[in-house]
Formats: structure tokens, C-alpha cells, sequence
């Protein structure tokens, strides 16, 4: 489906947008941005569970060329990579960022600007890789940029463990949703990310963010201007339980869904300890998980030689 869009954070009025930003730095007082809800008094510089403190942190602020087709387009995807992570995956290929907090710290002006330059270079949309323990900040930024002619669309780039009240406040603020969706079994997910409850938090959130964006819309040029996709990260031996996921997403959300089958799994961090998951997937394992998302008639892309493939 091919129509155009404009970005749904525009047709917010300022008064309705900064009610969700107060709601959401509400949520900050005693942390419940997170399902974890560890009751960090943040925004008093308490460390709460993701490692984030009260001031934003950013990695990097980039034009992003590797992202799937739609979203990285022709002229790449404005990513902005934030410090710290809820979950605790033994395998994070970022953990520098995500378990250590490597970044800088920025004000909301300066995100507003970051986010601005990237638009100036072509960006094809603004692209939110793990940010929601940092919302009220983001979303902040989204609104004194949306004032300065910020004008593309917003992509929610998450691990799929997301709390329902963050994701009703971010209702009309994203456009384009890209989460993961980890595991099938709340085992797996407590051994290898430190969640006791993924699988059921997860399928609620992918079912609200489908509620919100429905299926996958893409301009002229094949270029995400809404919707939903989502990530599978093929694990070794079928830990991951794709079958379950792909039975999800046709059952109870829609096989319109695309989802990117992701074969790119390496034992970083501390996967190299475990004997389950240290070393990649086979060809053959990622094969079978093609087969399985195929029987489950779903849509997506399939990586090969490090390049996503319709």
C-alpha cells in the first residue's frame, strides 16, 4: 500500500502533546517507564535498573544506512543510539551502551537539534533505538523540534518489552513501531535477558502498538511512512522459539505484519560463557526458521551476507 502520510505528531495540538509529556515525566518521579517499574526517583539522579540516570544519554546520533529497506530507504534512517537498556540479554551485541551507559549526556534542545540536522541530511525518518526509559526527555524534544520543522516521521526502534502506559502516552506521538519479539518462553527470557515476564508483556505492547499503527505503509519509493514490523533475532538451537512468535503474529495480529528474520546472532557480552549460545546460528538453523515463518504465511525480510532481503 502506497499513499502519502504526514507524520502524526504534527496533527497533535501543543496543548494535547504537552500533556503527554508531563504525563510520562509523571511516570519518571518513581520510575514505571519500564514494565520493571523499579521506582527510581529519576529525574532526583537515582540510578534506576536500565542504569539511566536523570539527565538523557546518547551514544550516537546518526544517519543509519543498515536498517531494513523501508526504514533505511536510499538516504539512511536518523538513528539516535540511547544509553542503558531494561533487559539484561547475555548476547547484547551493543552492551557497551546498553549495560555500561557509553554515550554523552544532552539537553532536550540539543536532541531537538540533533534531530533537526539529521532531517537536513536526508534523514528519511527519526529513528528511536531503545529509548523508553528516556521518553519524557524525547518526547520533548519531539515537540521543540516539531516547532523548528522537524516534518519526518518518528520510528520506535524497542526490545518489545514496553509498559502499556508508556505506550498509550506515545499513541499519536510514533509513527512506525519496530520491535522485537525475543522469545516464546518466559524461561529462555529470564535465563538469557534477566525477565521473568517477556512473553506476556511483550505480546500485549505488539498488540497495542498494532492497535495504533495498524500494518505497514510505505510511500512511492518503498519508504516506511507508518505502521508496524517486526524483529526476530534467530537464536542458537531454536532458544529464540520462533514457531510460537510467527503463530502470534499471524493468529493475533495480522500476517500483514512484516517481520525481519534476523541471522545475525554472534556470542558477545557474555554468551561466550554460556555452552548454549556461544557460537552463531548454522545455516541450516536459520533456514528452518524461514520455512517456519513462511508456514505461518507472514510477510518479512530475510537476511543474507549481512543484507536484509525481501
Amino acid at each position: 500500500m502506497k499513499i502519502k502520510h504526514t507524520p502524526l505528531y504534527l496533527a497533535l495540538s501543543n496543548k494535547e502533546f504537552l500533556a503527554k509529556i508531563d504525563e510520562l515525566y509523571e511516570l519518571m518521579e518513581e520510575c514505571e517507564l519500564c514494565p520493571r517499574r523499579c521506582k527510581a526517583k529519576r529525574l532526583h539522579d537515582e540510578k534506576g535498573l536500565c542504569g539511566a540516570e536523570g539527565k538523557l544519554r546518547i551514544a550516537s546520533i546518526n544517519l543509519h544506512f543498515g536498517e531494513e529497506p523501508p526504514i533505511s530507504g536510499k538516504t539512511g534512517s536518523g538513528t539516535v543510539f540511547f544509553s542503558g537498556c531494561p533487559l539484561k540479554c547475555k548476547f547484547c551485541q551493543n552492551y557497551p551502551i546498553s549495560r555500561y551507559c557509553a554515550g554523552n549526556s544532552y539537553d532536550t534542545a540539543e536532541l531537538a537539534a540533533g534531530m533537526l540536522k539529521l532531517q537536513e541530511k536526508g534523514a528519511h525518518n527519526i529513528n528511536l533505538v531503545s529509548s523508553s526509559h528516556f521518553m519524557p526527555f524525547v518526547a520533548e524534544s519531539i515537540f521543540l523540534a516539531k516547532q523548528q520543522g522537524l516534518s519526518i516521521p518518528i520510528v520506535y526502534n524497542s526490545s518489545g518489552y514496553e509498559s502499556e502506559k508508556l505506550l498509550n502516552l506515545l499513541n499519536k506521538i510514533i509513527d512506525i513501531y519496530l520491535p522485537d519479539i525475543k522469545y516464546s518462553n518466559n524461561k529462555e527470557a529470564l535465563k538469557y535477558s534477566g525477565i521473568k515476564d517477556y512473553v506476556e508483556i511483550n505480546r500485549l505492547a505488539l498488540k497495542n502498538m498494532y492497535n495504533q499503527v495498524k500494518e505497514l505503509v510505505m510511500d512511492a519509493e518503498g519508504v516506511a511512512i507508518s505502521g508496524l514490523m517486526i524483529r526476530h533475532l534467530v537464536l542458537p538451537a531454536g532458544i529464540s522459539g520462533y514457531k510460537d512468535s510467527f503463530r502470534f503474529i499471524a493468529d493475533e495480529l495480522s500476517v500483514n505484519v512484516p517481520v525481519s528474520l534476523m541471522s545475525q546472532y554472534f556470542p558477545a557480552y557474555k554468551a561466550k560463557y554460556d555452552f548454549e549460545i556461544n557460537r552463531k546460528i548454522t545455516p541450516k538453523e536459520y533456514a528452518e526458521a524461514i520455512l517456519d515463518m513462511t508456514n505461518a504465511n507472514l510477510i518479512g525480510y530475510f537476511q543474507e551476507s549481512n543484507s536484509l532481503i525481501f
